[in-house]
């Protein structure tokens, strides 16, 4: 049987677009497509819906406290948003509120089926960009516990770089730099340079 979605989208084209992608794929049907979410909402129950694919900027209700309502009267109902807005406050009110999944406007028609695909399996289907702001949030306080001698040694750590050439850059001792290694692990929780790396390499 095939996952019955619905869409809510302003701009026809996309609109049209999105169909088109989404009943190209055979695990999946559009048995409805809106341009606001007013008109989708009565709908939502009637269609047996399963996973709503939603802009964020619509005219009236918008796809955020969208959200919210239908999380509340559906609470099986999957949700995924769909802006050109990477906001951050957009994201995290977004997954507040219910939506299991959140990607940008240019993402590719392989991609959309496979966060669809992902969605219905139990993922949080992202687009890469906000996945990371997404990391970059949890990270954030730990980063903010760091001195800022320590703040300036994670960063060159995080390049690659040997504690003797960051003792050189820094014009501190190797010893020194141990010793803030040592704290920076701690505080950030990680084992080993190459975990460090690993997470903070675009730091």
């Amino acid at each position: 049987m095939k996952v019955r979605v619905v869409i809510i989208e302003d701009n026809e084209i996309l609109l049209e677009s999105y169909e088109s992608i989404i009943n190209s794929d055979k695990r999946f049907e559009v048995v409805g497509k809106f341009i606001c979410f007013e008109s989708a909402f009565p709908k939502i129950k009637e269609l047996e819906t399963q996973i709503v694919l939603s802009d964020i900027e619509l005219p009236k209700v918008n796809g955020i406290d969208g959200v919210r309502i239908l999380k509340k009267n559906f609470p099986k109902l999957l949700i995924i948003l769909i802006s050109v807005h990477e906001n951050s406050n957009f994201i995290f009110d977004a997954l507040r509120f219910g939506a299991i999944g959140y990607l940008n406007k240019n993402t590719s028609p392989e991609k959309l089926i496979e966060a669809l695909v992902d969605a219905k399996s139990g993922g949080s289907p992202m687009s890469s960009s906000i996945a990371r702001k997404v990391v970059n949030s949890f990270r954030a306080p730990l980063i903010n516990e760091l001195s800022k001698r320590e703040s300036d040694v994670l960063r060159l750590l995080a390049k690659g770089k040997t504690s003797k050439s960051i003792a050189n850059e820094l014009n501190i001792s190797i010893n020194t730099i141990k010793t803030h290694t040592r704290n920076i692990y701690e505080k950030l929780q990680v084992n080993s340079k190459d975990d460090l790396i690993d997470k903070y390499a675009n730091y």
